[in-house]
């Protein structure tokens, strides 16, 4: 009795695995691994970060408005004289705004930034603050100001407030643009059968809530902190099992780590969530993300099939070697031919096209 070694079945699994992680790399879809290949063809809901995720992550200043006796490029210097020593994009669009009206930069020192509130510094051998409100420690902001926040937030922008040790100095709004591809690539999803798309930001529940109705999200949390993040990818964990996360800043970071698969924007992403991540989008073309979805169930399909046709062919062979039917040859077939059929079955993967 001669029963050939079981080469297919070895093989059958990593043959299609790499065809289909190497598919994807080439369609700007970095995967770090089979596992995470498989984890996304398994997610049911998918949670996004708006800055830099949604929006194209180049925001602009929109108003300018000062208060209490300051003049608008007053305001603009002294923001941008904090933000400077910031690398997020809204620190970034003040500082460019500043120089777009030919202001001088002062110089600051002693910066501090509190993630997902805002930054301070000090000036002039002053300390001002900008960001949210809560960050701003009860310096108060008379109604007509909070009714203007209110006006712009509902917009879609968001509002940062300048204030010094005891008075809001004035209002910077700054807007950034959806990416054009968001709401096609939200119902691809949702077409793939993931239950729910989810808008996870720091940003004003306003301002989030238009970027949530534009991009056809199923639910907005806003005015979050990291570590809130964590906690709303960890209840979306219990409620779905398997849920990803897209995100491109340091905010994002635990949460992309705590999700069943981190995706990062890889040109608009930094140091922190690239390497936290999972699986990078190199072009920050959100359109990726349904093709990765359908690569990842494909390459499960091919895997469970290579499984079936190389335990088949052992099975056959096994039969007809108990009568002795069998010969030297159909040996040569169980063998090399069952692993030469698994192989170019898995390597189908590599002509797998985004639809």
């Amino acid at each position: 009795l001669v029963i050939a070694c079981p080469c297919a079945l070895v093989i059958s699994t990593p043959v299609s695995i790499v065809s289909a992680l190497a598919n994807a790399a080439r369609h700007g879809v970095l995967i770090k691994g089979g596992a995470y290949l498989e984890a996304v063809g398994s997610l049911r809901a998918i949670a996004f970060d708006k800055t830099g995720t949604l929006t194209v992550g180049r925001p602009v200043v929109t108003d300018v408005i000062p208060l209490n006796g300051m003049s608008a490029d007053e305001l603009l210097t002294l923001a941008a004289a904090v933000e400077s020593g910031s690398g997020h994009p809204l620190a970034e669009a003040i500082v460019h705004e500043a120089r777009h009206r030919g202001l001088s930069l002062r110089v600051a020192a002693g910066f501090v930034a509190r993630s997902g509130l805002g930054a301070q510094a000090q000036v002039d051998g002053r300390i001002y603050r900008i960001g949210k409100r809560e960050f701003l420690d009860g310096v108060g902001l008379d109604e007509g100001a909070s009714a203007r926040v209110e006006d712009l937030e509902s917009e879609g922008k968001t509002v940062m407030l300048l204030a010094d040790e005891a008075t809001v100095l004035g209002l910077i709004a700054v807007a950034d643009r959806l990416r054009p591809e968001v709401a096609g690539t939200v119902a691809a999803l949702r077409a793939e059968g993931l239950a729910r798309a989810v808008l996870l930001t720091g940003d004003n529940p306003r301002a989030a809530a238009a970027i949530a109705r534009q991009a056809g999200m199923d639910e907005v949390r806003a005015s979050l902190l990291p570590e809130q993040k964590v906690n709303a990818i960890a209840g979306l964990l219990e409620k779905y099992g398997a849920v990803g996360m897209v995100g491109d800043g340091v905010n994002d970071a635990p949460a992309l780590a705590r999700a069943t698969v981190g995706i990062a924007m890889g040109g608009a992403g930094t140091a922190q969530a690239l390497e936290t991540a999972d699986v990078v989008l190199m072009s920050d073309d959100l359109t990726k993300l349904p093709f990765a979805v359908r690569l990842s169930r494909a390459a499960r399909a091919i895997v469970r099939q290579n499984i079936a046709l190389s335990l088949g062919i052992k099975a056959a062979f096994l039969i007809l070697a108990l009568p002795g039917w069998t010969t030297m040859w159909m040996a040569v077939f169980a063998d090399m031919g069952a692993s030469l059929l698994v192989t170019l079955n898995g390597m189908r993967l590599l002509r797998y096209r985004p639809s």
